[in-house]
């Protein structure tokens, strides 16, 4: 495994879970530090815990919100569908998200539109970027504009690793280039992330 290099900055990993607070028990009990409550994604019918990863990134574990009606489109991040807690997704930070996705098109990879997003934290702050999406194990894109970032105040573990697998490697590590990612990627039956985390009381493997 070899520890992930970007030029745009990793910002955080996803880890989608059926159950919120079992999930965020397994991290602290695994790792000795408990993350730390994000916030709610009004309309959207999750919410999340966040855990520094050091260097500015960070562990977003998030499910469903029961305190929130069940929304009329599918929860992001395949919330509603996993059965246990599984590494869906990671993005990368970029200072200027539309000139970023510019160019990674004239690089032969297209990562999407972008959409306006937000949450509202548990002080009352509303946290608001812009993304794009993401295609199996490439990152999605995430521009924090004026917002203080979320690893900023963070309880901290740190990523040891992050490596993919994929069917087709080289294609996938093409797309990654275009978006200044480089990674890891090994053959695989299906895509996957496989990331190591440290803490005060052990690792985690997280797939």
């Amino acid at each position: 495994m070899t520890k992930v290099a970007v030029v745009n900055q990793l910002d955080h990993l996803v880890l989608a879970t059926p159950d919120l607070p079992a999930t965020v028990a397994m991290v602290t009990r695994a790792l000795g530090v408990s993350p730390v409550e994000g916030g709610r994604h009004v309309g959207r019918g999750t919410r999340n815990f966040l855990l520094g990863l050091g260097d500015g990134g960070y562990l977003e574990i998030i499910g469903i919100d029961a305190d929130q009606p069940a929304p009329r489109a599918p929860r992001p991040f395949l919330v509603d569908y996993v059965t246990e807690p599984r590494l869906v997704t990671w993005a990368v930070r970029v200072s200027d998200i539309d000139a970023t996705v510019a160019e990674a098109r004239t690089g032969g990879y297209d990562p999407g539109s972008i959409a306006d997003m937000s949450r509202q934290a548990p002080d009352g702050q509303t946290l608001s970027w812009r993304l794009t999406g993401s295609r199996d194990v490439v990152p999605f894109l995430i521009d924090w504009g004026s917002t203080a970032h979320p690893s900023e105040s963070l309880p901290q573990a740190r990523l040891r690793t992050l490596d993919a697998v994929h069917p087709d490697p080289v294609a996938t590590i093409a797309r990654l280039r275009a978006l200044w990612v480089e990674l890891g990627v090994r053959p695989g039956i299906r895509p996957g992330l496989i990331a190591v985390l440290d803490g005060p009381h052990g690792s985690l493997t997280l797939l």
